[in-house]
């Protein structure tokens, strides 16, 4: 098989997940976008590895290797990040990622406020009054 199809194939991968990634909402859809983009990442290492073998004839199989390694790190990636969100999901009642940022950029109303007066200053106020 030539070089060509499964990077072919490797781009429409990574070009359909990075689609999913900018523009969905959902956060487990944007989990699955990001192991579909790290899947296309693997499947360029392990065509590019074969590839290099023939043409080189060495036998270290280091993108094999790469890729069992991505596998690994995307399986801790996507349990730990599933977690997250379904304990986000039971805390909050949505995975939406505009309503969990815009909860997570809300301004505290108890906050000191810019336009009070210093604290001696609230005292003499308080005490004319």
């Amino acid at each position: 098989m030539h070089l060509a199809y499964p990077a072919v194939l490797s781009a429409l991968l990574f070009c359909t997940g990075l689609y999913g990634v900018l523009a969905r909402r959902n956060a487990i859809l944007v989990l699955m976008s990001v192991e579909l983009m790290l899947n296309a990442v693997n499947l360029n290492l392990v065509a590019f590895d074969v590839w290099l073998s023939k043409a080189a004839e060495e036998t270290l199989h280091s993108g094999q290797a790469l890729t069992l390694f991505t596998i690994a790190i995307a399986a801790a990636e996507i349990g730990i990040g599933l977690a997250i969100v379904l304990a986000v999901h039971r805390n909050r009642g949505t995975s939406d990622i505009d309503k969990l940022r815009d909860t997570a950029e809300r301004h505290d109303t108890d906050g000191p406020d810019h336009d009070a007066l210093p604290a001696g200053e609230t005292e003499k106020a308080e005490a004319t009054a």
